[in-house]
C-alpha cells in the first residue's frame, strides 16, 4: 500500500501513535469491546470476522461435498435471493472471478421491483435452478417475500414433494428462516457462525457457499486472505497496512475530508459495491461519516472539492487512472493506493478493509457493528404496509409540481422542472455537501446510463461529490449514513409506476396474497421518504411514470 497524504502527514502519524500507545491493533484481535465502546452491546457478539477465516475452512468439506452433489443433479443455474452483508461478496465473487466450466451461473436478486422479479421468473428454470435463501436474522422482509415467491412458483411447475430440493438457506441457528427451511424440506441448510454481522461476513458461509457454486478455488481464495491476517495482527500499527489504512480513513474524515472516491481497475470495479456497505453503514452514524463514492463519472481535477480522499484499488498490470493519479497527487489531494498482485487477492482485501474499517471506528469514536438508523426505514415501511393492509392504499402525497408524466414532491416553490431542479440543488455546499441519488426503479443498465448522465450534470455544476443506488438495495448499505451522518446529504428519490405487478404468497407454497412487491417497493420508498424527512434531510421526490430512461434524460437537460 502506498499513501501520499502531503499536508496531513503529520496528523496521521499523530493518530497512529496514539493507537501504537493504546495497543489497539493487539486490543482489536483480542477481541476488547472497549475499543470502541465501554458497552458490550452489539460487539462482543459481532468480532466472529476476525477469526472467520479458520472457521470457514473447517466447513470445506461440507461445501465441497454439497458443490458436487448439485453439479451431479443436473443444475446449471443459482438465484441468490439476499440484501446487503447477504448479497454484495458473492455478486462481487461472481462479477470478479465469473464462472469455472459445468458450474452454476449465479444471479442476485436484491430488488423488489415487480418487473426485476417476473425478469428472473422467465429467464430461470426452476428445474435447472437452485434458489439460494440467505439472511443472517432470517427474518429479512425482502428476502423472506422473494423466498415465498419463487418456491410457490417452484411448486407451481415441479410439484410440492420436489420443490424443497431446489432451495437452501444461509442463516444464523435459530433464525425464522431455518425454522421454515426445514417445514418446507429445503436441500441443504447452512448455519452461520452468529456472531458475525451481516457486511463483515463476505468471508463466511454468506459469501463462501455461493462463491463455491461458481466453481471458484475456495481454498486458494481464503489462503491469499490468510496472509492479510497476519499482516493486520502486526502491532506496530506504521508496518501495518489495513490499520494504516483505517488511521488515514478516520483522521481524514475527522477533518472533513469524509467523501472517499473509488478509482477501481475495471476488472476489479464490482467491490466497490461491497466497500460501499461496509464503510457507510460502519462509519455513518452519530454525526459522523464517511460517503464512500463508488463508480462516480470522470471529471477533471479542478472540479473535486477538497473534501475527497482517492482510493486506487488496481490490478499489478492496470493502468487505467494511472495519469488520473498523477494529476490527482500533482493537485495535493489524498490518494492512497493498493496494487494486488493476482485477481485471487480479492479474498485478502475484504479482511483489509473489514480490519481497516474497524479502526477507522475507533479513530472516529463510532461503534462500527451496529445500524440505528437502518431500522427507521424499515419501521417507517412497515406502518405504510399495516396502513395499506387497513385501508387497501398507500399514503397519498400531493406532488408540488406535474410537467406531462414526471411528477416532484416535496417543498418545491417553482413552477416547471428546470427551476424546481435548481431550487433543491442549491442549498448544497461545495466542499461539505453530497448529492444521493436513490432510484427505486428497476435496475438496468438504460436506466443506469440515464442517471449517470444526470449525476455528471450535477457533478460539472454544483461540483459536490455524488452518489447512485437502487432502491431498497442501498437502505441496507448506505441508507443507514444517509440518516446518521452529519446531516449533509441532499436526496433525490427516484420512483415509477410499474407495468406489470407480481402478488407476494402470503405462505409459501400458496397461491393467497395480501400484498404485491409493487405495494411493497412503493411502501420502502415512502418509508424512506419520511425516515430522511424525521432525521432532518432534504428530500426531492420525483415519479418519472413508465418512460423511465426517456424522462430522466428529460430532466438532464434541465441541469
Amino acid at each position: 500500500m502506498k499513501m501520499f497524504l502531503g499536508e496531513y502527514n503529520s496528523i496521521v502519524e499523530n493518530v497512529a501513535a496514539d493507537l501504537n500507545e493504546k495497543k489497539i491493533v493487539s486490543r482489536i484481535w483480542q477481541k476488547d469491546h472497549t475499543v470502541w465502546k465501554d458497552d458490550p452491546e452489539e460487539i462482543s457478539n459481532r468480532l466472529g470476522w476476525l477469526d472467520c477465516i479458520e472457521v470457514t475452512k473447517k466447513s470445506f468439506d461440507e461445501i465441497n461435498s454439497f458443490v458436487e452433489e448439485i453439479r451431479g443433479e443436473g443444475f446449471t443455474n443459482a438465484l441468490l435471493m439476499g440484501m446487503g452483508g447477504s448479497s454484495l461478496a458473492p455478486e462481487v465473487f461472481r462479477l470478479t472471478l465469473g464462472i469455472s466450466d459445468d458450474y452454476l451461473d449465479l444471479s442476485v436478486l436484491d430488488s423488489t421491483h415487480p418487473e426485476q422479479i417476473l425478469e428472473f421468473s422467465k429467464k430461470l428454470n426452476p428445474e435447472k435452478t437452485l434458489y439460494i435463501v440467505s439472511t443472517k436474522s432470517g427474518g429479512t422482509i425482502e428476502t423472506i417475500s422473494f423466498m415465498k415467491y419463487f418456491y410457490t412458483e417452484t411448486v407451481k411447475k415441479l410439484g410440492r414433494e420436489n420443490a424443497g430440493k431446489h432451495f437452501i438457506a444461509i442463516t444464523d441457528t435459530g433464525s425464522g428462516l431455518e425454522a421454515m427451511a426445514k417445514e418446507l424440506n429445503f436441500n441443504k441448510i447452512f448455519l452461520n457462525d452468529p456472531n458475525i454481522g451481516g457486511r463483515f461476513s463476505a468471508l463466511s458461509l454468506f459469501g463462501i457457499v455461493p462463491t463455491a457454486l461458481i466453481g471458484v478455488d475456495i481454498e486458494k481464495l481464503l489462503s491469499e486472505a490468510e496472509k492479510i491476517v497476519e499482516e493486520s495482527k502486526i502491532v506496530d500499527v506504521r508496518k501495518n497496512n489495513s490499520s494504516m489504512l483505517g488511521v488515514i480513513m478516520g483522521a481524514l474524515a475527522n477533518r472533513g475530508i469524509d467523501k472517499f472516491t473509488f478509482l477501481i481497475s475495471p476488472q476489479l470495479k464490482f467491490m466497490g459495491a461491497w466497500l460501499e456497505q461496509l464503510i457507510a453503514e460502519s462509519t455513518g452514524k452519530d454525526g459522523n461519516g464517511i460517503l464512500p463514492v463508488d463508480l462516480e463519472p470522470d471529471l477533471t481535477i479542478d472540479e473535486y472539492s477538497n473534501d475527497r480522499v482517492f482510493i486506487y484499488i488496481k490490478l499489478n498490470d492496470d493502468s487505467t487512472f494511472k495519469k488520473k493519479i498523477t494529476e490527482l497527487k500533482k493537485s495535493a489531494f489524498p490518494v492512497i493506493e493498493i496494487e494486488l498482485e493476482k485477481i485471487y487477492n480479492l479474498g485478502g482485501e475484504f479482511l483489509r478493509w473489514e480490519f481497516a474499517t474497524a479502526v477507522a471506528g475507533y479513530v472516529m469514536g463510532v461503534q462500527p457493528f451496529d445500524q440505528p438508523n437502518v431500522e427507521s426505514a424499515k419501521v417507517a415501511a412497515r406502518k405504510m404496509m399495516e396502513q395499506f393492509a387497513e385501508s387497501g392504499s398507500l399514503q397519498s402525497i400531493e406532488p408540488a409540481l406535474v410537467d406531462s408524466e414526471i411528477k416532484v414532491y416535496g417543498d418545491i416553490k417553482s413552477t416547471n422542472l428546470k427551476d424546481a431542479l435548481e431550487e433543491f440543488l442549491s442549498s448544497c455546499k461545495k466542499g461539505k455537501s453530497y448529492i444521493a441519488l436513490q432510484a427505486y426503479l428497476k435496475p438496468e443498465e438504460e436506466t443506469w446510463n440515464a442517471l449517470q448522465e444526470f449525476r455528471t450534470n450535477i457533478l460539472s455544476k454544483y461540483k459536490v461529490a455524488t452518489t447512485l443506488g437502487f432502491g431498497p438495495r442501498f437502505l441496507h448499505s448506505t441508507g443507514q449514513l444517509h440518516k446518521g451522518d452529519g446531516g449533509n446529504g441532499l436526496f433525490i428519490q427516484f420512483i415509477d409506476e410499474p407495468l406489470d405487478d407480481v402478488p407476494i404468497p402470503k405462505t409459501a407454497g400458496e397461491k393467497k396474497s395480501s400484498i404485491s412487491f409493487g405495494t411493497l417497493i412503493k411502501a420502502q420508498a415512502l418509508g424512506d421518504r419520511q425516515a430522511l424527512i424525521d432525521s432532518g434531510r432534504k428530500v426531492m421526490r420525483i415519479d418519472v411514470g413508465t418512460s423511465i430512461p426517456d424522462n430522466i434524460t428529460k430532466l438532464v437537460n434541465f441541469i
